[in-house]
């Protein structure tokens, strides 16, 4: 699905095609584990599920690089056994796919440790040509001034939508402007991540303050749905 010139959708991900690059979002690596910790109890095969979903988003392009758009790992104070297995896993394969980038997200208070040990630097932001690309939990001190699309991820959007017997949670894209700049922000990857309901909730990105004419593009099984604008999803 085209969001904007030169701005695609690829399952969970965005891809640039004309700067062969992958943008992936909030991947949480880790989160499992901590649920179990707190008594909720899933089989320990999800981290297989990211990278299989990840596998099969490679399978249909070639990037030159690769941005991981922040929230790569989950836990805050400290590197979990699974952290560390699983965040070198994933790096080793993505960096034989592609130019890796990190971006810094919130829960990546301690990322370091694992980036140190592949040799790769995190970066609070990324800019090529005239994209900016940030996490979304704070807004930029400076934006560099060739700068026309900011992508972002953090908030994990989805929609809730109610056919009368039952309620389904959805993962979309959204698409608007902040300031004079266009905005996209990305879902979550992480499956068991289902996202914050944009109907409903309180949305905790500060670019997101206004988005009743943000467009949303939901997460199919096998393509990306334009539902239109928000504000005519809150009045249905």
């Amino acid at each position: 699905m085209q969001l904007l010139p030169e701005i695609q959708t690829k399952r969970h991900c965005i891809w640039l095609p004309k700067q062969s690059t992958l943008v992936i979002g909030d991947i949480h690596i880790g989160y499992d584990e901590e649920l179990n910790t707190k008594g909720i109890l899933i089989p320990r095969v999800h981290t297989d599920d990211i990278f299989q979903e990840i596998q099969k988003t490679l399978q249909t392009i070639t990037p030159k690089k690769i941005i991981l758009i922040g929230d790569i790992k989950h836990e805050f104070g400290r590197i979990s056994e699974e952290e560390w297995r699983h965040t070198l896993k994933l790096i080793d394969l993505l960096a034989e796919k592609a130019e890796l980038i990190l971006i810094k997200g919130n829960h990546d208070t301690i990322l370091g440790p694992i980036a140190e040990k592949r040799n790769i630097t995190i970066k609070d932001s990324h800019t090529q040509k005239n994209i900016l690309f940030l996490h979304g939990h704070q807004l930029p001190q400076k934006i560099p001034p060739q700068t026309d699309t900011i992508i972002i991820g953090h908030e994990h959007p989805a929609i809730k939508l109610n056919d009368g017997i039952r309620t389904e949670h959805y993962k979309c894209f959204l698409v608007g402007t902040w300031k004079n700049y266009n905005l996209v922000v990305l879902p979550s990857i992480n499956t068991l991540i289902q996202g914050t309901d944009i109907l409903t909730e309180k949305l905790l990105s500060p670019f997101l303050t206004k988005i009743n004419n943000f467009n949303v593009y939901v997460v199919g099984a096998d393509d990306t749905l334009n539902f239109g604008k928000v504000k005519n999803l809150v009045h249905q």
